[in-house]
């Protein structure tokens, strides 16, 4: 048997590379400083029950697909330590397990990523309505199948590599979809529902107060069962 931790992340401002002041500036403009700062202190939660789930585990036979990774080996490790050097959580979980003997494994494509960076860089550096509705418009026609695309060569790279009793953790952005395209001898589970995280971002950014959206934000920072 072969079995995959799906974990639906998200992501913090220490994850956005060289875009992270620009759009951790738009977003506090957007939300209100206030909203922002109830937001970050949510993702925070999030990441530190995660961190205390894998606490228990015997990291020696996990096999790590990253969300964003374009390598394995020497390389793929000098990517996680300097993502974890520089705040993010992600990476420093993920490097916490690697000393504690899990391996990563190559999960994207790096020409899909390059692509989906040059239109997130030039939708977060535009400073007029005009330039930021032109960049918005090229990005929103290619959207959702490159994520498609994404989603499909993860999959088939996990399809491919998760070998049997080997155990494997996904953390891939809660938009994806990558479980859509895993076959059927993997077992899937869930370490946060997707549906809820995502749940959790429409009410926020519809700056929803009510107690649906304390509820969502109190189950990102919630214990996970291992």
């Amino acid at each position: 048997m072969r079995k995959l931790l799906y974990i639906p992340i998200i992501h913090t401002e220490f994850d956005m590379g060289g875009v992270a002041s620009a759009i951790e500036g738009k977003s506090a403009s957007l939300c209100g400083e206030g909203r922002w700062a109830k937001h970050k202190e949510t993702v925070a939660r999030f990441w530190q029950s995660l961190t205390h789930y894998f606490d228990s585990f015997d990291a020696s036979n996990l096999k790590i697909y990253q969300d964003g990774l374009p390598a394995d080996g020497e390389l793929g490790k000098k990517i996680i330590e300097e993502g974890a050097r520089q705040g993010s959580k992600n990476y420093q979980l993920i490097l916490n397990l690697m000393q504690r003997g899990a391996e990563i494994r190559k999960t994207e494509d790096p020409s899909l990523l390059k692509e989906e960076y040059r239109y997130i860089t030039k939708l977060a550096r535009s400073k007029s309505f005009a330039e930021k509705a032109r960049a918005y418009a090229g990005y929103r026609l290619r959207k959702g199948r490159l994520m498609e695309e994404r989603d499909k060569f993860v999959a088939k790279t996990i399809n491919e590599t998760l070998k049997d009793g080997e155990v494997g953790v996904l953390f891939i952005g809660s938009h994806h979809d990558v479980a859509l395209y895993l076959l059927r001898d993997i077992v899937v589970e869930w370490v946060k529902e997707r549906e809820k995280v995502n749940a959790y971002f429409k009410e926020f950014i519809s700056k929803g107060e009510g107690r649906r959206f304390e509820q969502l934000a109190e189950y990102l920072g919630s214990p996970s069962q291992s």
